[in-house]
């Protein structure tokens, strides 16, 4: 399949940027595979927890330059969370999804917010 990258600059291309990372696998079916991995309860904790400690780093680490002393913040969220996550899947005896295929970085969140709403779907 062939891109026309000016139309998804322009914005005029049906093509979500979803669509553009993920293809035409459904994003249920991402989460459904990256859940799957994470079936020991010890793992899912970590997950639960470090998945947003993740998501709130990544923005404190554009702040930080701004604030003296900040960055051990965002450093601390990102540093220990990855512990855990790593902790999470050597007690889980399986790798990290995004060991297999990248996009699975972006899948976690979409779990965490799955698991949030307490649904299957």
């Amino acid at each position: 399949m062939e891109v026309d990258y000016r139309l998804l600059i322009t914005g005029r291309c049906p093509m979500s940027r979803s669509h553009f990372i993920f293809r035409d696998v459904p994003m249920d079916a991402w989460v459904d595979r990256y859940e799957k991995s994470h079936q020991n309860p010890i793992n899912r904790v970590f997950h639960t927890f470090g998945i947003p400690m993740i998501s709130v780093s990544i923005p404190l680490f554009l702040i930080a330059p701004l604030v003296r002393g900040f960055w051990k913040i965002p450093l601390s969220l990102f540093t220990a969370d990855w512990i855990c996550q790593v902790l999470g899947h050597i007690i889980e005896g399986k790798p990290p999804e995004f060991l297999k295929d990248w996009r699975f970085l972006s899948v976690g969140l979409r779990w965490w917010l799955r698991v949030l709403r307490g649904s299957d779907k």
